[in-house]
């Protein structure tokens, strides 16, 4: 984004951002300096003998979770500061930001009710219902994050929130991001707009959650290097400068695009409507409403290679399109007996469609997959002194999109540094809808397998320990049929001549697949130093490779923390390595914005190391990392997918930067 600095300029100089008095440095477990005892009005009465403090500051989900804002520098927050702004332990990133994500880690419990459209190596970026964040604060508040990013461009998310009175806050926000890229056609652009509200009544009955997104996605593809061997892996020094290789396309894009309005509210019958529980209970209707449009775009103007297959029709514009209309009502009671108890009916109305019906030589594949999925549900959350349980399941009544689904757990906290969780998951609905039905301008991607396209079943059993002294161990187990995934059918000679992605189609995997995961996360700290470590081993059973995840994927963190200059700094310094073990890599489909399994060549078995030097001064943290600068090194063999290189060696910096008015 050309104009990042002038707004960043802007944001710093604005009288109604800037601190009221300059404040004296903070310590680190504090997030804000002492704030005057004048209070504006939207302080909740009571509230005027007390300075506001970081708690005043309140973050809260879909769920209606709260949290509360917090401005220390932390190696979490080191892991945190990336394009997605939350630990990609888990990913493995492309060389430009913003482009797929690989994955390392596999967690098959699925997270949707209904199918989703599919693309999805676009959509990490791209933020959901539940990503969506609302705020109840005591002064004007504004979130500003920036980072550079790779060749022309930068990445900005900048956000204000504000309460208008004591109950009513709204905000607004906008991360955009434009980079260029090292490597030709390479350049990745994107804008999530979002504004929220949230509200509660002056008595408590009544409340609700709003918001309405925006979001624009758009990536050149190059289908990755075309010579690779020659040029990138044999070091030749002609080829340092990444814009000299070969790649496949020119003229190739993918773009997603998507737009949302979402609203939950609740509004009590009987009892106080407050946060607390009165004896006789609380008995409430609540109402989620969501209305979204979405499509992808697969767009090759004057490129005519046939790497895809035979074409239809030139220049290729391929895009599907998908429109939700998603209500639940529900009736719930909540008291101390009960606890809390809902039960809820949810109309699913949906549209995937593309622009024309096709005709081909073995039958017609139509447009569109049009249809209504009725379910009913119940949750049940329940305290029993220190003891939690928690549970939400249901049952399709009408539609074929989803059978049922359950998620149940236990929680037991033991002491002050111990904690016990555990729980199972249940789900059966269809795969996503480019597996059901797709249509493209290359004559072997157009499919309709709605017809015979099982459910995928999904089993879970999870554990997990979460001790002060021993550390974080979570263990899952997880069982799946009919598996949906994408492969190419092409023969040794295809294969020889290059032809492998003109025969990905999708299929599902007829035999049980297990997955076992365990995930260790533990820090050893002595004096000022620190080794946090985080390490994932997975274990897949399977009649046919379909699930390849790496055996072992480990992140280990050596890092000096301390105050410098009179306390007037907090400085945290280190060395990052990264490693996973070599596996049959998933390979990135540009078409369809997706990966699909192969067998020919692993990756992987190669180091990844990052210095950081992080610094926080008030409200403001400052991060600059030298990423993979063991890459001059250690040899030309790391890719994120076949074809598709990890990134080089590079210098980023960037802050986080809160301002209270």
């Amino acid at each position: 984004m050309r104009y990042c600095l002038l707004i960043l300029s802007a944001l710093v100089l604005h009288p109604a951002l800037a601190q009221d008095n300059p404040a004296r440095p903070a310590l680190q477990n504090d997030s804000i300096p002492p704030r005057e005892k004048r209070l504006p009005p939207n302080v909740p009465p009571g509230r005027a003998e007390a300075a506001i403090t970081i708690k005043d500051y309140k973050i809260i989900t879909q769920e209606r979770d709260t949290t509360y804002l917090d401005t220390t520098l932390t190696i979490q927050k080191e892991y945190r500061y990336n394009y997605l702004r939350r630990d990609d332990f888990e990913l493995m990133p492309f060389s430009n930001v913003g482009q797929p994500y690989n994955r390392l880690g596999v967690d098959l419990n699925r997270e949707s009710l209904f199918p989703r459209m599919g693309a999805r190596a676009r959509h990490y970026n791209y933020m959901e219902a539940s990503d969506i964040r609302y705020y109840n604060v005591a002064t004007p508040m504004t979130d500003l994050f920036f980072k550079t990013t790779f060749e022309q461009g930068q990445l900005l998310d900048a956000m204000l929130t504000s309460n208008f009175s004591r109950r009513l806050n709204v905000s607004i926000a906008f991360k955009g991001f434009r980079s260029l890229g090292k490597y030709q056609e390479d350049e990745v652009q994107s804008g999530n707009f979002r504004a929220t509200a949230n509200y509660v009544t002056r008595d408590g009955r009544y409340r609700f959650l709003a918001h309405v997104a925006a979001q624009d996605i758009q990536g050149q593809e190059n289908g990755g290097l075309l010579n690779a061997p020659d040029q990138f892996e044999s070091g030749n020094p002609d080829f340092q400068d990444r814009s000299r290789i070969d790649v496949r396309f020119s003229n190739v894009q993918n773009e997603l695009n998507g737009k949302r309005y979402f609203l939950d509210h609740e509004f009590r019958l009987l009892g106080q409507g407050a946060d607390s529980i009165p004896g006789m209970g609380n008995l409430f209707l609540r109402h989620r409403f969501s209305y979204e449009t979405k499509w992808y775009q697969y767009s090759q103007n004057n490129n005519t290679t046939e790497y895809f297959g035979d074409l239809l029709v030139t220049p290729v514009r391929d895009q599907a399109y998908l429109k939700t209309f998603d209500n639940r009502f529900g009736v719930g009671l909540e008291n101390r007996w009960l606890g809390r108890l809902e039960g809820y009916i949810t109309i699913f109305d949906y549209t995937y469609f593309f622009n024309s019906v096709l005709q081909t030589g073995t039958g017609t594949i139509p447009n569109q997959l049009p249809g209504q999925q009725l379910v009913s549900g119940a949750a049940w959350k329940k305290s029993f002194g220190p003891l939690t349980l928690e549970a939400d399941g249901g049952l399709g009544l009408g539609g074929d999109l989803t059978d049922s689904y359950l998620d149940a757990s236990v929680t037991l906290p033991l002491g002050t540094s111990l904690e016990l969780h555990a729980g199972i998951h249940h789900s059966a609905r269809k795969p996503d809808f480019n597996f059901l039905l797709y249509q493209s301008d290359y004559l072997n991607y157009n499919w309709d397998n709605s017809g015979t396209f099982e459910n995928e079943q999904v089993q879970s059993l999870f554990g997990e320990v979460r001790s002060e002294w021993l550390g974080s161990l979570r263990a899952q187990l997880s069982s799946t049929d009919n598996y949906s995934f994408f492969r190419s059918e092409a023969d040794a000679d295809q294969l020889a001549a290059g032809e492998e992605q003109a025969f990905v189609r999708p299929f599902q995997e007829a035999g049980r697949i297990t997955h076992l995961r365990v995930k260790y996360q533990k820090e050893f700290q002595l004096g000022k130093w620190a080794l946090n470590n985080t390490l994932l081993y997975q274990e897949v059973d399977q009649d046919a490779a379909v699930l390849n995840v790496p055996r072992l994927v480990t992140r280990n963190t050596l890092y000096f923390s301390s105050d410098v200059f009179k306390k007037a700094m907090f400085l945290q310094t280190g060395i990052t390595f990264r490693y996973f073990t070599s596996y049959y890599m998933d390979a990135y489909n540009p078409l369809l914005g997706d990966f699909y399994v192969q067998d020919r060549e692993e990756f992987g078995g190669f180091p990844m190391l990052d210095f950081f030097i992080n610094a926080r001064i008030r409200q403001t943290r400052i991060y600059l990392k030298a990423e993979h600068f063991n890459s001059s090194f250690s040899g030309n063999n790391y890719y994120s997918a076949p074809d598709y290189p990890y990134r080089d060696f590079v210098i980023r910096f960037g802050l986080v930067w809160n301002f209270f008015s």
